[in-house]
């Protein structure tokens, strides 16, 4: 690498430190979390839409997001390694031919829609997410088991067995 390259990646890092950057393509809905500095305060304001574009070149990496607001088609463009970029969440995952969805700009309603990835794709998990949601699935799976023994094993009383039960505890005494 030259030295220019050098440079632009350790700004990458420093930028990406303690942020995970979940992998994205064009056609996947996406939740960006963005910090909105308005006078002193500062706030997360989430924008969710599809991705429609996304521009690898390093540090200047960006991508684009258009939703539809009130009848309206908003389109934004996100830096990728911006200091105001909080988060981005993967929705859902979208199956497209195109590297670019400009096309999604002259459709609407149902025309605009896209069609859900199925396949490998949606699964390119990490190892460790797919641990944790296997753990989760064990774990919910115990707890079912469980309600159902628990349900079994109890006896049902009926309201006279009750009263019959405490009126002999009273005659005991």
């Amino acid at each position: 690498m030259n030295i220019l390259q050098e440079i632009e990646q350790e700004q990458i890092d420093q930028l990406s430190a303690g942020k995970s950057m979940p992998e994205f393509a064009p056609g996947d809905t996406i939740k960006v979390n963005v910090k909105v500095v308005e006078g002193e305060r500062e706030r997360i304001q989430a924008y969710e839409g599809v991705c429609i574009a996304r521009k690898n070149d390093g540090l200047h990496s960006n991508f684009t997001v258009r939703k539809i607001s009130y009848g309206e088609g908003v389109e934004r463009i996100f830096p990728l390694y911006s200091p105001n970029l909080e988060s981005v969440e993967i929705l859902r995952r979208g199956d497209v031919r195109r590297a670019k969805l400009y096309y999604l700009r002259g459709r609407q309603g149902k025309r605009a829609r896209i069609a859900e990835r199925t396949d490998g794709y949606a699964a390119k998990l990490s190892a460790a997410d797919r641990e944790v949601a296997l753990a989760a699935k064990e774990k919910n799976k115990k707890a079912s088991a469980a309600k159902k023994t628990s349900k079994s094993k109890a006896k049902v009383e009926t309201p006279v067995e009750v009263i019959e039960a405490k009126v002999e505890a009273k005659i005991e005494d």
